[in-house]
């Protein structure tokens, strides 16, 4: 089956259909009825807190490996338990109020427009999709339908990464010109193409873990658990994972849409693993807080970022293993990532930050090095938006925009040293070749 089709198919709306309201099908004591798709992992992590909040309650969970739906039933004793998402909805549509997907990339959009096309408001974790067509047609489904929607990037809502939005936006470094951004995480795989298959572990079926993607034979610790963010089918590498929280705060900030060029510096693909290295340049459009032109470049792998006069530091400071340099016409602005304040550098010295442009200190909270504390915010502003007390930060209006970008330099490692042009308006490239990869088929499972 091909992906535009069923992106068709999931994305057919007829004038009649039915466009909720915040509150349209909460259970009668007001409380928000969750079900979760995927849950070891980040995806526990997800349950937890979105079950912290006191007005949900828990009822159905989903994953295709046994022992971690049954770890995760334990601490919910109440849910009804499945193995496939789409028995889920099927069975339990009119029981469910808010769906979280928390699975392998590959099957975010999948699982997400299959709970949007049933009027259900997905929070959806990074990136929001595997590919670009599934980005925009997850954008699409989503105002349309009205529906609430947040991607999970749960530092957007971290004080650090707000402070920093404002101290950008208030022109404290002047229009900027180049953000670099890095991450010494190595979601790459530069090894062989594994050859030959080994038992499925009895508590995994491999069919519903590749989900929609091609055939593939289950290799012990090729895939699952952890490691599918290293290989194509799967994952998006490590721009894909660290880079959207990193690119997130500058994105936002600068209000950027997508590029106009990328080029990825790495290793000749082997159109199996993601190298271990990469080096993205993007140039996007000026906006009102940048020069004509903004460069953004990213870096990750081991020893990322080299060297250079952009990321140098008073005193000889050591970079943030990971984080965001932010270069304008009046200083510079480094954001660690994250729980660290931002810090101000010009002509070569660190300066005070001015906190005065804080007008409402309760929209961006209290300095704080306590994830306990921070992470539930993203997590708990989707459920008060269901519940029609809030509104989401990161949207699917917004995260897509910031997907898509991702996945564009994504794409552009197939294409080491190339130049890359991005047609927004055709959402095409002008290199026929790289087109092949905005989209794929989609496997019948």
């Amino acid at each position: 089956m091909k992906k535009r089709d069923f992106l068709k198919s999931t994305a057919a709306i007829t004038m009649g259909a039915f466009l909720p309201s915040p509150l349209w099908a909460l259970s009668k004591n007001g409380r928000l009825r969750t079900a979760h798709i995927g849950v070891s992992n980040m995806g526990g992590e997800d349950l937890k807190s979105i079950s912290s909040h006191k007005m949900v309650d828990v009822v159905a969970l989903c994953d295709v490996d046994s022992k971690a739906l049954e770890e995760a039933g334990k601490a919910h004793p109440g849910a009804k338990l499945y193995k496939d998402y789409r028995v889920l909805f099927k069975e339990m549509k009119d029981e469910i109020d808010a769906v979280i997907v928390s699975t392998p990339d590959h099957t975010h959009a999948p699982a997400s427009m299959l709970a949007m096309e049933n009027n259900k408001p997905v929070y959806c974790q990074k990136p929001l999709t595997h590919h670009v067509a599934e980005a925009r047609a997850m954008r699409k489904m989503a105002e349309k339908k009205k529906l609430v929607t947040q991607m999970g990037i749960q530092v957007h809502s971290f004080y650090d990464y707000k402070l920093a939005t404002l101290l950008i936006q208030s022109g404290i470094i002047g229009k900027v010109k180049t953000v670099r951004a890095w991450s010494p995480k190595n979601w790459g795989y530069d090894g062989p193409v594994p050859e030959g298959a080994d038992p499925v572990p009895d508590n995994l079926d491999w069919n519903l873990w590749l989900g929609t993607a091609a055939e593939r034979s289950y290799k012990k610790d090729m895939y699952h658990p952890g490691n599918w963010r290293k290989i194509m089918d799967y994952g998006c590498g490590t721009l894909g994972d660290m880079g959207v929280h990193i690119f997130d705060t500058p994105y936002n900030a600068l209000k950027l849409d997508v590029p106009k060029t990328i080029k990825n510096s790495c290793r000749p693909t082997n159109g199996f693993g993601f190298p271990e290295k990469n080096v993205v340049t993007y140039e996007f459009p000026g906006t009102a807080y940048t020069a004509d032109t903004l460069t953004w470049i990213w870096s990750d792998g081991p020893g990322a970022p080299e060297k250079h006069e952009e990321l140098e530091l008073p005193g000889n400071d050591e970079l943030p293993d990971q984080g965001a340099m932010f270069i304008g016409e009046k200083g510079r602005l480094l954001l660690p990532h994250f729980m660290q304040l931002p810090r101000h550098i010009v002509n070569g010295e660190y300066q005070e930050l001015d906190l005065s442009i804080i007008k409402d200190q309760d929209q961006i909270g209290e300095p704080t090095k306590s994830y306990s504390i921070e992470g539930n915010k993203h997590y708990h502003q989707f459920v008060d938006a269901c519940l029609g007390k809030a509104e989401c930060s990161a949207p699917f209006s917004y995260s897509a925009r910031l997907t898509e970008t991702i996945l564009l330099g994504v794409i552009a490692g197939r294409f080491p040293n190339k130049t890359l042009h991005w047609d927004n308006k055709k959402a095409k490239f002008s290199e026929p070749e790289a087109n092949a990869y905005l989209d794929s088929p989609y496997r019948k499972f």
